[in-house]
């Protein structure tokens, strides 16, 4: 017997229209009809200013919240019930009256190199990197001070023309986004966990509704991944403890082992002078204690003065 629809046929789901954020609407979409046969999900694609503003890096023009706000307003305005993002783009404060309803499943959460070789290394002095991210230059510059690191804007298929078309020596993507567009086979190589920490919530997708829509919740709670929606919690608790925003290069990554979680979290300087790192674990009953106290260790390590340097 299919399970009971929670008061709800039909519903609408916000997204960008770019490739990659239309497949992870339609991959939410999927799985919704198939828990639910009858109901009928449609999507409602939006463009953001995000997606129109490509000649400046994101730290520039307003952070990832720039990525989202349209989708927000079409939940504020009725024109639908919910939006999904990638976990990475949402900004740690949600607005007041919204709510990460439900996160899936985490795919790789890890960066991925494309281009003519298998680690940064073998790239000669003065070579560019194309990034699209603080967090993502600042660990490239302390390991490969030699390197030039450049912005990459646009989708996946257009950051990939540039490469193609020698704008860069290799570009560094995330590997989900790829994944998910069968671009698998344009990765030279996974960048290990170790060398390039991800940004927060990278490789995971997040469900945003309007907090009074009690409704909605009850309808995502079957594609919910509790183990998941716990690790992004710490993940995100560490970055709201932080203040973090596409202007400060910090990254995280929270795995769960049975009742421990183990979360490890950096900040750094831009040019990758000073890098600060620090690991802790805690009880996965308790994510945003281990996220907050992860925080205050960085913190403690001298992240503060990072963070005052790096302050608009």
């Amino acid at each position: 017997m299919a399970p009971a629809l929670p008061q709800l046929e039909s519903i609408t789901i916000a997204t960008r229209k770019s490739e990659l954020a239309l497949w992870q609407a339609r991959f939410v979409q999927q799985a919704l009809e198939t828990h639910y046969p009858g109901l009928h999900v449609q999507l409602l694609g939006l463009s953001t200013r995000g997606d129109e503003v490509l000649d400046r890096s994101l730290s520039k023009i307003g952070g990832k919240g720039l990525f989202v706000k349209e989708l927000e307003q079409a939940l504020l305005d009725g024109r639908a019930d919910f939006a999904v993002h990638s976990v990475k783009d949402i900004p740690m404060r949600l607005p007041s009256g919204m709510l990460l309803a439900a996160i899936m499943s985490r795919d790789d959460p890890r960066d991925a190199i494309v281009g003519p070789v298998k680690h940064l290394g073998e790239l000669g002095k003065g070579s560019v990197v194309g990034t699209s991210s603080l967090r993502r230059q600042s660990q490239i510059l302390a390991r490969y001070p030699d390197l030039q690191v450049r912005p990459l804007r646009g989708n996946l298929q257009t950051r990939l023309r540039k490469l193609d078309e020698g704008s860069y020596d290799a570009i560094i993507l995330a590997a989900a986004g790829l994944k998910r567009l069968n671009l698998e086979a344009r990765i030279s190589a996974f960048v290990p966990l170790g060398e390039s920490l991800p940004a927060l919530g990278q490789g995971a997708l997040g469900m945003e509704c309007l907090a009074k829509r009690r409704d909605v919740v009850r309808l995502l709670e079957p594609i919910n991944h509790d183990l998941t929606a716990r690790c992004i919690r710490a993940e995100r608790a560490l970055g709201e403890r932080l203040n973090a925003s596409c202007q400060v290069p910090l990254g995280g990554y929270a795995e769960c082992h049975g009742k421990e979680m183990t979360l490890k979290g950096f900040v750094a300087r831009p040019d990758g002078s000073l890098v600060i790192a620090a690991e802790m674990a805690g009880e996965t009953a308790q994510p945003e204690w281990l996220g907050i106290a992860l925080a205050e260790e960085l913190i403690a390590q001298g992240a503060a003065a990072i963070l005052s340097e790096l302050e608009p």
